[in-house]
């Protein structure tokens, strides 16, 4: 399944009952802002998935999900489906992961398509990771969880990935069970990336598109007022201009 294989299952028959029993935790690939996403095929409700040819050039948002029928669980994947015209307004792929059978997520997007669509067509692909192969490329447990990892089956938990068209790590948001998503955050994040990587700049504190950016320091302000035209100088290192550039 994977190009280079963590796992050495002694027989399909045993796969459900001894995961990870010979996990050796020093291989643990370390994922990072910056680090480039793992690549993976994996079974997914719109047949196998190869994450890089299913990402292709677009932005991606890979989150995952510890198990089918959870109730926080299932808001979220409705939340995002109902918001993916947003996504794909901004160019962004999404890309659902829970560690149940394939099987078990057909019957879950019935509940989640009546919950939160109102009955429309799900859109987007949730993966099976019932082996916790991508779990494991993407460090997807608990400290406790990590801790247990060669004592029998684990849960994967909930973590938010943004991953830009080079395929690089951008984001990770990690959450605790009993937290939802704020789906809003996911793309505003997006909106800040994008345009941060489009024009060279930053963005402070609650910064939602279409409002003033941030001059990074490492430009001077001749190099500036070039490239941006009037900006408005709070502190020698704090510059704000409107992300409309005259270029």
């Amino acid at each position: 399944m994977f190009a280079r294989s963590f796992f050495r299952i002694p027989s399909k028959s045993l796969a459900a009952s001894v995961r990870f029993l010979t996990f050796d935790a020093a291989k643990q690939p370390r994922v990072r802002i910056g680090s480039t996403a793992p690549n993976f095929q994996a079974p997914s409700t719109v047949g196998e998935i190869d994450l890089y040819k299913y990402l292709g050039n677009s932005w991606g948002v890979l989150f995952s999900h510890p198990a089918d029928f959870t109730p926080v669980c299932t808001t979220e994947l409705g939340e995002f489906a109902a918001l993916k015209p947003e996504f794909d307004a901004r160019g962004v792929k999404l890309l659902g992961l829970s560690a149940d059978e394939l099987g078990k997520h057909e019957q879950w997007v019935e509940d989640i398509k009546d919950i939160s669509l109102g009955g429309k067509k799900f859109n987007y692909p949730i993966i099976s990771d019932s082996k916790k192969e991508v779990a494991f490329l993407y460090d997807m447990v608990s400290e406790d969880a990590f801790n247990k990892i060669n004592e029998g089956p684990i849960a994967t938990v909930r973590s938010v990935f943004i991953i830009d068209p080079k395929k690089k790590v951008r984001l990770v948001i990690t959450y605790p069970p009993s937290v939802g998503r704020n789906t809003s955050e996911v793309l505003r994040v997006i909106d800040s990336l994008q345009v941060g990587d489009k024009l060279g700049v930053v963005t402070p504190v609650n910064w939602k598109k279409g409002e003033d950016v941030i001059i990074p320091p490492t430009v001077s302000n001749e190099a500036a007022k070039e490239k941006f035209g009037d900006f408005k100088t709070v502190k020698p290192y704090l510059r704000y201009t409107s992300p409309e550039t005259k270029n």
